[in-house]
């Protein structure tokens, strides 16, 4: 099946970007969100994106132009009407995710292909809410999206290779790598990544070494471009935790139980960079 109008929902950080290199490649993209501030935002960071694109001589500003106008807001769900796919990016919870895709399996055509930007929750759950299981899967890409190539490409129970084809597929003309992943717990990046990052927080709650130390360790020891205690601000401490109770609730291994600083500083209200304050304290 032939992808070319795509539907984006959610104008946060991970929306935006997906909107962005959906335009960025020929897609015609409608971005939707619930309210318009929301979409204004979006739509100013992709601007800001692009502009220093042409700063640094990687876009024209005749391409630039045309790729905003590839983009249209959308503050309505019917809007998927006659879109060939649609990638929900909103907020990491699975009643909200399910409430979705109800919604858009009444509204989309019937050969529209519904996908997810979850980072954890099972793709599997979510097609169960709507008639067309076999076109629900996950792209999970990466942040920020307009730079980093991976693309995790989630299958559902049920998920077509049809489905799987067409995704991957576009996934390629976005100009990213997809990487072909079964439906468990965490998928592979944040099965790996969490725990690590969970690790990390727990050598700090044991008092081994200091935040710094941690993080040096993991930079210059490893070459990890940035500490996984850094890492965890900028993903938000509230995220990690969620995504730590998932791979323990899902894998039943005590191996994936949550570090109590980690709930502590979430129960806390330090997120990391978005509050002000996680493990470091940002102005």
């Amino acid at each position: 099946m032939a992808i070319q109008k795509v539907m984006v929902i959610g104008a946060g950080q991970m929306g935006s970007g997906i909107a962005q290199v959906c335009a960025q490649a020929g897609f015609e993209v409608k971005l939707n969100d619930i309210n318009q501030e929301f979409l204004d935002r979006g739509v100013s960071v992709i601007t800001k994106n692009l502009t220093r694109d042409v700063e640094k001589g990687r876009k024209t500003e005749e391409e630039k132009t045309a790729i905003l106008e590839r983009i249209t807001m959308s503050l309505n769900l019917n809007d998927a009407a006659d879109v060939d796919i649609v990638i929900e990016a909103a907020v990491e919870n699975m009643e909200i995710k399910q409430s979705i895709f109800k919604q858009l399996d009444e509204i989309a055509p019937a050969h529209a292909i519904l996908a997810t930007n979850t980072s954890s929750l099972p793709i599997t759950e979510l097609a169960a809410v709507t008639k067309r299981p076999a076109q629900v899967i996950g792209m999970h890409y990466m942040n920020p999206v307009p730079v980093m190539k991976l693309v995790e490409i989630i299958r559902g129970l049920a998920t077509s290779d049809e489905v799987y084809q067409s995704v991957e597929e576009m996934t390629r003309q976005l100009d990213k790598t997809p990487v072909e992943v079964n439906d468990f717990p965490g998928f592979v990046s944040n099965r790996i990544l969490m725990p690590m990052i969970n690790e990390a927080i727990y050598t700090l709650y044991e008092g081994v070494a200091s935040v710094e130390a941690i993080d040096d360790v993991m930079k210059l020891g490893m070459n990890h471009p940035m500490g996984p205690l850094t890492l965890a601000d900028f993903i938000g401490l509230d995220t990690c935790l969620y995504i730590m109770e998932i791979l323990h609730d899902g894998l039943g291994d005590s191996k994936y139980r949550p570090c109590p600083l980690l709930r502590k500083y979430v129960a806390a209200g330090w997120l990391g960079k978005k509050s002000g304050r996680g493990f470091y304290v940002y102005e």
